[in-house]
């Protein structure tokens, strides 16, 4: 069951990838925080009552819930439903994307451990190099951030391969981080989305005058 979730979290990647409109990566992110609580159910080789309350709270009601409200408001606010017109083609960025997954592949071919922790570390360093991706290949701000929350869930990946519990204290300085940095989206894009629409990243620049 953990291969069929990671492999479908590796094809949220390639739909990331590909997407234009800003309600899909929403929507992708949530669907990835759903992916990621079964996965750390099913990873936990004890379940107590401490460990149900952080899991549920991390993935299913801040990953899975919260985040994906926030970004659904951002849009709302802002009008903005689309990238740029002058991203990167979905096809070049598919592209792009099938080359992290070779590399993702061949860098955790070549480490020690079981099948199952190999595929997780491949698809943690899949989703990394996509969220860079992200982050290079589109000029609007949301675009930068889905590529953050794309980068952090790399990280809780991450998290899960190296032991057999979570990591309280990473995941929760990460979910701290997460917590801020999407507020601090919400009040930029609220304060300034009705001066720039576009909501490029050219347009930080013009904060200086």
């Amino acid at each position: 069951m953990m291969e069929v979730l990671v492999i479908l979290f590796a094809f949220t990647l390639f739909y990331l990838s590909m997407a234009e409109r800003f309600r899909v990566y929403a929507a992708l992110i949530g669907l990835q925080g759903l992916i990621l609580f079964g996965l750390s159910i099913f990873e936990l080789r004890e379940i107590n009552l401490a460990n149900l309350i952080f899991i549920v709270t991390e993935t299913l009601v801040f990953k899975a819930i919260l985040v994906p409200f926030l970004l659904y408001r951002i849009i709302k606010r802002t009008g903005v439903l689309r990238v740029h017109p002058k991203t990167m083609p979905g096809f070049y960025t598919l592209l792009m994307a099938i080359g992290a997954l070779v590399i993702s592949t061949l860098l955790s071919s070549v480490l020690e451990g079981k099948a199952m922790e190999r595929l997780t570390i491949t698809a943690a360093l899949f989703a990394l190099i996509t969220g860079i991706i992200l982050i290079i290949t589109h000029r609007r701000i949301f675009s930068h951030m889905i590529g953050f929350l794309v980068i952090e869930n790399a990280v809780f990946l991450f998290s899960l391969a190296v032991g057999s519990k979570t990591p309280y204290l990473v995941n929760i300085g990460v979910l701290l981080d997460i917590v801020v940095s999407v507020l601090i989206l919400g009040v930029f894009v609220g304060r300034i989305g009705a001066r720039f629409n576009d909501l490029e990243t050219e347009s930080l620049t013009d904060l200086r005058h």
